[in-house]
Order: structure tokens, then sequence, then C-alpha cells
């Protein structure tokens, strides 16, 4: 018979805990050093308990048009509303769907109730206005200096309508005022008249203005028009504030301000006439990717009305000089692209620039959404005072307080000395999901909510019971016979498929539960899922190796009474004999008999 081989370990042994042990001490280290770098020490706290403004909002669509109401329209939605309440200076604000026509915004505290509901409750409002002038984001006069460097893309035969955001062209603080004067005082290139005027929304043939339709210069539209100069020379776009208020209360028939965003974090103000089309002038827009030039560009084509004043618009801009040859398409107030015309457009038309699939698509969406027959009904608005969510917090910490009491009194006096372990162990799983929820925060959005914390109290019960199964697992090979350290590995392999089934089915209802679920209880889902994973973690890198490294002491070893593991208290069985096999007799073979060692 072979002799066995050396160092063989056992089914389940583990070596060297101290690699897992190391392993989760790092990652410790790391969370919690990331946490404290990024400023962000404490998770962040939902309407609930931070209080604030819920709102819910129900899509209406016009009759006839019910189809409006889908997924894609509803996301596209979602993305607008977002970008105007994260314009209140509200970084924080959750907006999400609920069921097929219901939009929920959370907003925290901080935030005017009123301002917000305005904000959120209003559609989309989309506009084509010409642009009179472009500058520098910021209010003090820009230097001198050639446009920027950006590509402009060959006018194709479908009609190119220029690049997504054409270079800002910079001029003297005395340049641009005189031709802001000019721009305001007298019709320009688009038949956009005066402030204090009428206004028209088809451009006029010729260069002078109606008797009729715009009156002369009074001396309240030459105050009206130093006003919007003023305003045009000191807005600073960079400021979120500002540009959230941008266009706010400007009716489509007047020329106004506003910001417009060149690149990831470069804006520019823009100076724009009344408004020549309107966003429900679209038919349709989308991002397409031009297979012939390999570039992403975004069609538009336009109703039967939309299309005449699209080509009286660009009929005039194609003939002007940059900027002026260019319109802006305006959102809420905000310039979302400028493109420079050269050449009439109608029916069709193409913008085309720096695009990436994302934000032609974007933009595609952005326009479609202008068009759509889609409003919302303010179905609900409710405050949420942080008085209300900090009673309700307070209750859920006693009520978590106690039932982790209770856990640890029942560890004491079951387990005793492997209470010790159990406890560690637990207080290395609250330690990550801390961490790890105060880094979601700014990272995904992630808010503890009331129903959050219910889920953190539950999974207290969930990590305990890993460790109950473990640990009664090793009590059972001890009542076998065996010694400590045979017993520690020996009860790992089933005890470890056990976890790994209860924690299995956990996260699989927890998932299912996030799945299916909208609003608050995907926080409670969300948090049962994470502490699942991190159980599962705790358990093999710190609970196992633990385990393993006090099972070499004396106090454990030799199953001192308060450790948990006496084998006389457990009921353990004599020691096994050990066997050892002789050769089989001649004539026997394979015949084995057992000899008392």
């Amino acid at each position: 018979m072979a002799a066995p081989k050396k160092g063989r370990r056992p089914a389940g042994g583990q070596s060297r805990p101290g690699r897992a042990l190391a392993l989760i001490l790092i990652a410790m280290v790391a969370l919690t050093g990331g946490m404290f770098w990024s400023g962000h020490t404490t998770p962040r706290l939902g309407i609930d308990l931070a209080g604030g403004t819920s709102i819910t909002l129900k899509a209406k669509a016009e009759p006839g048009q019910e189809s409006a109401v889908n997924e894609t329209n509803m996301n596209t939605a979602v993305g607008i509303i977002e970008r105007r309440v994260n314009g209140l200076g509200v970084s924080e604000a959750e907006v999400q769907t609920q069921g097929r026509e219901n939009i929920i915004v959370n907003i925290p505290k901080g935030t005017n109730e009123k301002q917000a509901r305005e904000q959120v409750g209003t559609t989309a409002q989309l506009y084509f206005r010409p642009v009179l002038a472009v500058a520098a984001a910021a209010p003090e006069p820009a230097p001198t200096a050639t446009p920027s460097g950006t590509a402009t893309p060959k006018p194709s035969a479908s009609a190119s309508v220029g690049d997504k955001k054409s270079a800002t062209p910079t001029a003297t603080a005395s340049t641009q005022g005189r031709a802001l004067s000019e721009a305001l005082k007298a019709p320009n290139a688009t038949g956009t008249p005066t402030p204090g005027g009428s206004a028209s929304a088809t451009p006029k043939a010729s260069g002078t203005p109606k008797a009729s339709g715009t009156p002369q210069p009074t001396p309240s539209a030459d105050a009206d028009t130093a006003a919007l100069q003023q305003k045009f020379a000191t807005m600073n776009c960079l400021d979120p504030k500002v540009r959230a208020a941008a266009g706010q209360g400007v009716k489509p028939t007047e020329p106004t301000v506003a910001c417009g965003e060149d690149a990831p974090g470069v804006w520019s103000k823009y100076l724009l006439g009344p408004a020549e089309v309107e966003g429900r002038d679209v038919d349709d827009a989308k991002g397409v990717l031009d297979q012939q030039r390999s570039m992403w560009i975004v069609t538009m084509d336009f109703t039967e009305a939309g299309s005449k004043k699209f080509q009286a618009i660009t009929s005039k801009l194609s003939q002007q000089a940059d900027p002026q040859n260019r319109f802006a398409i305006v959102l809420d107030g905000n310039v979302v692209s400028a493109p420079s015309v050269r050449q009439t457009l109608s029916a069709s038309a193409e913008i085309s620039g720096n695009f990436n699939q994302q934000s032609a698509q974007d933009l595609g969406n952005i326009l479609s959404y202008g068009a759509l027959p889609l409003t919302f009904d303010t179905q609900s608005v409710d405050t949420v005072t942080a008085a209300l969510g900090g009673e309700q917090l307070e209750a859920g910490l006693i009520a978590g307080a106690i039932g982790l009491a209770l856990v640890v009194i029942y560890l004491v006096v079951y387990y005793r000395g492997l209470s010790f372990i159990a406890i560690l162990s637990l207080g290395v799983s609250a330690l990550l999901t801390y961490v790890i929820m105060a880094l979601l925060g700014p990272a995904i959005g992630f808010a503890l909510n009331l129903p959050a914390v219910c889920g953190a109290i539950v999974a207290i019960g969930i990590t305990a019971d890993s460790f109950i199964v473990y640990f009664e697992r090793i009590r059972d090979e001890i009542r076998e016979g065996r010694t400590l350290r045979p017993a520690v590995e020996r009860a790992w392999p089933r005890a470890r498929r056990t976890i790994l089934v209860s924690d299995f089915v956990s996260f699989l209802a927890a998932a299912v539960l996030f799945i299916v679920t909208v609003g608050k209880v995907q926080g409670f889902a969300f948090t049962l899922g994470l502490t699942t994973l991190l159980d599962v973690v705790v358990v093999f890198l710190f609970t196992k190796p633990v385990m393993t490294l006090l099972a070499r002491t004396k106090f454990f070893g030799n199953g001192h009474k308060l450790s948990g593991l006496d084998p006389k208290s457990l009921g353990a069985k004599p020691p096994l004999r050990r066997t050892r096999r002789t050769a089989p007799a001649a004539g026997a073979a394979g015949t084995v008999e057992p000899k008392e060692a």
C-alpha cells in the first residue's frame, strides 16, 4: 500500500489564514481612506431622513397621441426634469419613473418648494432662436482671439446646418456693446423687432420694419435695450443658479440672454432674438450614424407649418456672418446647441459636428421631446420634515440596537468564547457596510432612507446565522471525538456550502425585490443585497481565518470550559482509536485486518 504523501492538508484546510486577513485589512484601510479622501464621511440621507419635498407627476398625452407615453419619452422627461432640479442647486435630488406614467421627484431640504414645483411640473419649452451675439461665460471682457479650432464639417447634399457648437468669437467690450445696441435697436436680418415692439414669427422680406408691425423706438424700448445689454454683459454662466434662472419668465416673442455648454465644463453666453420656430414644429428628430462620412449626426424633420418657418429663418441666416448666421436650440432657457446655417433649409435638416453616439442621441431625444404632445399633471406634493424623519430614524436605530444586543447576549450565553469571534465579525461587517454606503452616496446617488435602515437591521440576523452555521459544524466534529484543529478544517467545507446557499437565496430575493419595485422599497432591497454580499466576504476572509488561528491557542485548542468548545459539555465521544493496516495474508489478497496500535 502506498504511503500517504507528505504535507497533504485536510479537505477544506487553509494553510495560510494570514493572507486572507491581510487582504480584508487592506480592503478596509483602502475603503476607509477613500471615504475620508472624498470628504463624504457620512452616508447620504434620503428625503424621509433629511426632510424635503416629494412631488408625484403623471404624464398625460393629448387625445389620439396616447402612444407618446412610453418608456423612451418618460426617460427623456426624467433627464430634463433632473437637469431643471439640479439647476436649482440641488445636487442630491432623486428623479425616477414609477410605473408606466408617473415620475417621482424627491428634493431634499433646502430648496424652495414653490420654485421646485414650478420647475418640475411644466412641460419642456423648446424654441429655435436666432443668435445675435456670443461671448465668454464670465462677465469679464475676453481678450481678442481667434476662434478655437473646432473642425467645420463639409456641408452635405442633405442640408447640413453646421457644427454642434461653433467656436465662440470674442471682441472688446466697446465693440461688443455697439454690436449689441445696433442688433437690439433695429430689426436684424431675421426680422426680429426691437424690445417692446410686437414680435412676428415670420421673417420679413425686406430689412425695414412695417409701420403697422413694429413701432418706432421709444424711451421704454431704449431702456429695455440697455437693460438687456447690461444683463448680457454682466451674466456669469459659470454659476449654476444663473443658468437655472436664465429664460425664466421670458416670452417666446421677446429677445433674451441664455447660457450654453460648448464642451463639458466650458460655457458661453448668448444674446438671442425672439423665437422663430417652436419645439412642436419639429415632427421627428434622432441621432444617426452617417455611413458615408463615418460620423454621428442629428436629423430633423419638420411639420408643414414648421417647414415654412424654418425655411424663412434659414434663408435669412445663411446670408449673415458668424455669429448671426446661427440659430440656437433653446431648452428651458438654456442653449443645447447653436449650429451655423450655410444654406436654406425646409422640411428636413441635419446637425453635424463633434458628436459621438451618446451626444447625438441625447440631442435627438431633446428635440423629439419638444415636439411631443406630452404634459404632466402634479398628482401630489408632500412635505417631509426632518424632525419626523429623525424620530423614525431614532426608533429604527433603537430597534436595531435592541436586536443586536439580543443577538450578542445569545452568542455569549450559548457560545461563550466563540462569541468573541462572532462579535468581531459583526464589527467588521458593520464597518464595511458603513464605509461603502458613505462612498456610494456621491458615486451612484445612493441615499440611506428608512427602508434601507430596516434592510441593514435584517442583515444582522443573516450575518449572525452564518457564524452559527459554522460554529455548529465545528461542535459536531468535536462531538465525534476530533480535536479542535482538525474539527475546524473538516467543518468548513460543509458549513461553506450551507452559508453560500443561504446567502444566495437572500441575495436572489433582494435582487428580485429591487427589480420589481420602485421608490423607497428599492432602498431596502439594495441594502439587503449589499449586506448579504458582505456577509460572504466577512465569513470567508475574516471569520474562518480567525477561527483557524485561535484553534492553535491553548484556550480554544485544549477545550477550555469558557471557550464554548469543551468536549465534555458537548458530550463528545471517546477519541477514535487509530488503526493500522497489515499486508494481506498469503492466499487472501486484498484482505485488510485492523490491529490495535
